[in-house]
């Protein structure tokens, strides 16, 4: 299909194409929804044409984040915690992304869709929290409207060099097609070393919930860091004896506790990558006995923790 057909393809069914584009996208398919509302922009004549894919893409947005905002609300943090798994990168855990959503709020929803990985998380958060619908939809109509509209803007002002660049591509449809292969494989290795770089924090040495227990008991001094992420505690209440804390303000947590003393670090992330990075920026900066949990709140449980 040359240029030519592409833009009638694209011009006679522009609603659907962009509203599906933009629906399976924020689902979570690797589908790039940007590109396709650069060229949709590119081909609006009027304001009117416009104006009505702006809108199609605003609704399949939000019915995309209503979705995971019901997810949230029915099953929890468990949603989250599933997003977690599904990370390439486990260092990337969804407590540190609810963290920030809950400093921010609302206001979080309205970037969303321009931060990556954000946009996915931050509905079902909403929804975990109970936080009211209307509010919601409203933030997320918002931040739906501002990120479409700013592609849609950028096609139509730049509509000689998008169009050039879809000829470009339908003329050289196997380079192209290479160079994307290339491009996504370059993403996918970063990723993949980013895994790896992971991989080579997770020797630090660990603590068995057994041996946390038996440590607990014996009244040695010990600070157990809780962090699970606020949607987790607040479904299944604190840990006895546990301080919580966040990432980003996880020296406030510390607080003034001896770097000599024990310090311990738990979550309910894939792989305990929370607690260990925890753990090592805590060595980092001089604490000499900091060990994440083996198994973390998972084994908790499992053990009989509370």
């Amino acid at each position: 299909m040359d240029a030519a057909q592409l833009s009638q393809t694209l011009q006679q069914d522009a609603l659907w194409i962009v509203f599906l584009n933009v629906l399976l996208q924020q689902i979570g398919l690797p589908v790039p929804a940007v590109p396709t509302l650069l060229f949709a922009g590119s081909l609006a004549a009027t304001p009117g044409q416009f104006g009505k894919l702006l809108a199609a893409a605003m609704v399949a947005s939000m019915i995309a984040d209503w979705v995971w905002y019901r997810a949230g609300q029915l099953f929890g943090y468990r949603v989250l915690s599933g997003l977690c798994r599904l990370s390439i990168n486990p260092g990337s855990c969804v407590s540190q992304t609810e963290a920030r959503f809950l400093r921010w709020g609302l206001k979080s929803l309205v970037v969303a869709k321009f931060l990556p990985g954000f946009a996915i998380v931050a509905p079902p958060i909403a929804g975990a929290l109970r936080m009211k619908l209307l509010g919601f939809l409203a933030a997320a109509g918002v931040g739906a409207g501002l990120w479409a509209g700013l592609a849609l803007l950028l096609g139509q002002l730049f509509h000689d060099s998008v169009q050039q660049v879809v000829a470009l591509l339908s003329a050289e449809g196997e380079r192209a097609a290479l160079a994307v292969v290339v491009v996504v494989g370059l993403w996918l290795a970063w990723k993949f070393w980013q895994k790896y770089r992971f991989r080579q924090t997770c020797g630090l040495p660990h603590i068995s919930v057994e041996e946390l227990m038996q440590l607990r008991r014996s009244g040695q001094p010990l600070l157990l860091l809780d962090l699970r992420g606020a949607t987790m505690v607040r479904e299944t209440g604190p840990i006895d004896g546990g301080t919580v804390a966040e990432h980003d303000r996880l020296f406030d947590a510390v607080g003034t506790w001896p770097k000599e003393q024990a310090i311990v670090t738990l979550c309910a992330c894939p792989e305990d990558a929370g607690a260990i990075q925890a753990a090592n920026r805590l060595r980092e900066a001089g604490y000499l006995s900091v060990r994440p949990v083996k198994g973390g709140y998972e084994a908790w449980v499992q053990a009989g923790g509370n």
